[in-house]
C-alpha cells in the first residue's frame, strides 16, 4: 500500500537545486532540474548519510555533496554500482503543485 503526499509548489525550488522535506515518518529530497523536471528521493546518502538535497543536480543525475558519488535520479542507481537510493514517483500539477507517492 502506498500513500500520496501533496508538497510545495515547484516554483519554491530553484532550477538546478534540491530541498529536503520533512514528512510524517520519512524525510525526502525533492529536486528541480534545470530542464524543469522534478524528482523525489530519500533524503540521505546510504554511503555516509550526506544530505542529498545539498548535492549538485545535472540533468537526471545527482552528485552527493559529501563524497561525490553520482546517482541517477530516475532509477536511484549509483554510477559505480556501490549503492542505491530510493526514488519515488512525483507528479507536477498544472498549477505547479507537487504530489509524491511514498511507500507506507
Amino acid at each position: 500500500m502506498k500513500r500520496t503526499v501533496s508538497l510545495h509548489l515547484v516554483s519554491e525550488i530553484p532550477r538546478g537545486e534540491g530541498r529536503q522535506i520533512a514528512l510524517p515518518g520519512a524525510d525526502i529530497a525533492i529536486f528541480h532540474s534545470r530542464s524543469g523536471a522534478v524528482y523525489a528521493t530519500q533524503a540521505t546518502c546510504p554511503h555516509k548519510g550526506g544530505p542529498l538535497a545539498d548535492g549538485i543536480v545535472g540533468g537526471s543525475s545527482l552528485v552527493c555533496p559529501l563524497h561525490e558519488k553520482v546517482f541517477d535520479l530516475t532509477t536511484g542507481t549509483c554510477s559505480d554500482g556501490s549503492c542505491v537510493i530510493a526514488v519515488y514517483p512525483i507528479q507536477q500539477s498544472a498549477d505547479g503543485g507537487l504530489t509524491v507517492e511514498l511507500p507506507n
